[in-house]
């Protein structure tokens, strides 16, 4: 008898690959053996070959830098190797059965990694934000060993805010090193589903899905689609497939109904999912079943408004750095990520800005099931050479593939401030790395806005946006009140002094023309005794911060020049101590007092408070 699949749109947010899933899998992290390879002499000694070479331990996902991890360690140990015995337990919890294959997932290690099983080396992969598979050899039991490689001091590593100096300094944070999201065993038939990718037109009523198989499909070879809303079956398709990467695509009548349409469109204030069953079948093989879930909205931008659905929608974000301090850049646990949704729409937030970082897909789930707007941002290498750019280009590219389907998802951001085309306004290849990175990433998603470059030095971007850390209310208001004068402020230097717009004159005159949003601003910080921590304002106590945030929102509410904002930033991250929050998720004000400035909804007064500087 064939397993039930999970209903994907209710999961319980704990399986690591949300948008794909099968009936069973098992759970490899937790803890491992694990060694530092300070003089990278693992390999000329073996120790792929001799795992009892790797005595000590660690608790995987966490980075060794982290505490939760057991290691604790922040120095400098470029090549890290881990060790895991994987059992005949695990290997039946994974489902496996006679003529199937066991897949290694491994949804993340920074940033370059190799992994061996029972001394044979079966796998590379670098980029250290993207997942990647391994299919292992035989039915086990199997000894797995996985080297790391994370240089602090290599610039051209797509890096984000991890530190390169020992101590977190300015903005940059600790590092994250090695393997930090979850690590997975699956049982699978030979030929089978890699590779889901949705993408949907409430214009044309159909959804296209993109198919890659494990194989070149023998003749016969079918897909069946079943679409479901609520139990409620809404589309139904079997194509034959002739390629690994097929596209096949199914109208869904459902949305030519336009009296009815709002009850299956997705946003945040009814994020409706859409349940996915795909099944493959190849003559005399095993059928391959997976789960999916994916939502039906639009998302783009006219007249200087940003659109959702078609109707103008104002951006209410927070710039969020998804870092813990016991855990960095890896989640404490899936609950943890869940709760992050939940803390962004209890404040009142209908965006979040995920600054630097790819976020777990877990996380994504929860923001498409709880109604979440996420921007997406690739994380920033910090300096402009070949391999910089390449480096970044075959990442982005595994980023976008990874995470199109999420309806949360309305935007993507491949560069920000210049970090790594740090010489953007002057070096035409600077700028060629910019427009590249539009147009590749509407090569791959053409349903979304791109940003080229956020905050400043655009080349040609679908949103415009600003960073301004202007914190004199009455002066933040005066530049963004009206459409004119928010365009005249932005006149030739942005607010940091940098020039607003880098690229061709058509590029300037497009870009120009579309919706702005101030996408960071804020930053207020209440002055602690700490050393090294900051804010980009600072105030005296949370009465004075109360007071602040009252008048600093008011003024970007009452703005008809901008589509909206984003707010720096949701927690106090290490050092900098500008969040709603501490960095233990508990806001410095009532949460339904900061949930009533974010909307505008505040009566409070909002006279200026007594800055510290």
């Amino acid at each position: 008898m064939t397993d039930p699949l999970p209903q994907a749109s209710t999961q319980d947010g704990r399986y690591p690959r949300p948008q794909l899933l099968r009936p069973h899998w098992a759970d490899l992290t937790g803890t491992w053996a694990f060694a530092f390879d300070d003089g990278d002499d693992g390999l000329a000694l073996g120790w792929a070959h001799r795992p009892e070479a790797i005595s000590g331990t660690i608790t995987v996902p966490f980075p060794p830098e982290s505490e939760a991890s057991g290691v604790h360690d922040q120095g400098y140990h470029r090549i890290l190797w881990y060790r895991r015995t994987v059992g005949a337990d695990e290997i039946a919890a994974a489902g496996h059965a006679p003529g199937r294959r066991l897949v290694l997932h491994l949804g993340a290690v920074d940033y370059r990694a190799d992994v061996w099983v029972d001394g044979s080396h079966l796998a590379r992969h670098e980029g250290g934000h993207t997942p990647f598979s391994v299919e292992l050899p035989g039915d086990g039991p199997f000894e797995l060993v996985v080297r790391a490689e994370d240089d602090p001091h290599d610039l051209s590593q797509p890096r984000g805010k991890q530190d390169w100096e020992r101590e977190p300094h300015v903005i940059w944070y600790p590092r994250t090193s090695g393997i930090w999201q979850p690590v997975w065993l699956e049982s699978v038939p030979p030929q089978r589903i890699v590779r889901l990718g949705w993408q949907q037109s409430i214009a044309r009523a159909e959804v296209a899905l993109a198919l890659d198989l494990a194989a070149p499909p023998a003749p016969g070879t079918r897909a069946r689609i079943r679409l479901t809303l609520d139990g409620e079956l809404l589309a139904e398709h079997t194509a034959l497939l002739t390629r690994t990467d097929s596209v096949v695509r199914v109208a869904v009548d459902a949305l030519r109904n336009g009296q009815a349409l709002g009850d299956h469109l997705w946003s945040p204030e009814r994020p409706t999912l859409v349940d996915a069953e795909v099944e493959l079948t190849a003559p005399g093989h095993e059928p391959d079943r997976v789960a999916s879930y994916l939502g039906f909205r639009d998302v783009g931008e006219a007249d200087g408004r940003f659109l959702l659905n078609g109707l103008p929608h104002v951006v209410r974000g927070v710039l969020s750095q998804g870092y813990w301090p016991s855990s960095h850049l890896a989640a404490p646990d899936a609950d943890a990520l869940r709760a992050e949704v939940e803390l962004v729409k209890e404040l009142g937030f209908t965006t979040v800005r995920v600054h630097q970082k790819i976020e777990d897909p877990r996380f994504l789930y929860w923001a498409d099931r709880l109604g979440l707007l996420v921007w997406e941002e690739m994380p920033s290498a910090y300096e402009f050479t070949d391999a910089s750019a390449s480096r970044l280009v075959r990442e982005w590219i595994e980023v976008v593939r990874r995470d199109s389907s999420h309806p949360s998802v309305v935007a993507w951001v491949p560069l920000n401030e210049s970090w790594g085309v740090q010489h953007i306004a002057g070096d035409e290849r600077q700028r060629a790395l910019s427009r590249t990175l539009y147009h590749l990433t509407k090569t791959l998603d053409e349903t979304r806005p791109v940003i080229s470059n956020d905050g400043w030095e655009h080349t040609r971007s679908d949103l415009l946006t600003v960073h301004d850390y202007q914190n004199d209310p009455a002066r933040l208001q005066a530049s963004y009140a009206t459409a004119d004068g928010a365009r005249r402020s932005l006149t030739g230097a942005a607010p940091n002094g940098r020039q607003t717009f880098v690229g061709t004159a058509e590029e300037t005159e497009s870009t120009g023309a579309k919706p702005m949003i101030l996408s960071e601003f804020g930053g207020v910080s209440v002055r602690r005794r700490e050393p090294g921590s900051w804010g980009y304002r600072l105030v005296s106590s949370n009465d004075d911060l109360e007071r602040h945030l009252t008048a600093l929102f008011a003024a970007v509410h009452g703005s008809e020049g901008l589509a909206g904002w984003c707010y720096t930033q949701l927690t106090d991250t290490a050092q900098e101590t500008n969040g709603l929050t501490d960095a233990r998720r508990v806001p410095k004000l009532p949460a339904e007092r900061i949930r009533a400035i974010v909307q505008g909804s505040s009566d409070r007064r909002t006279d200026e408070p007594e800055l510290d500087g």
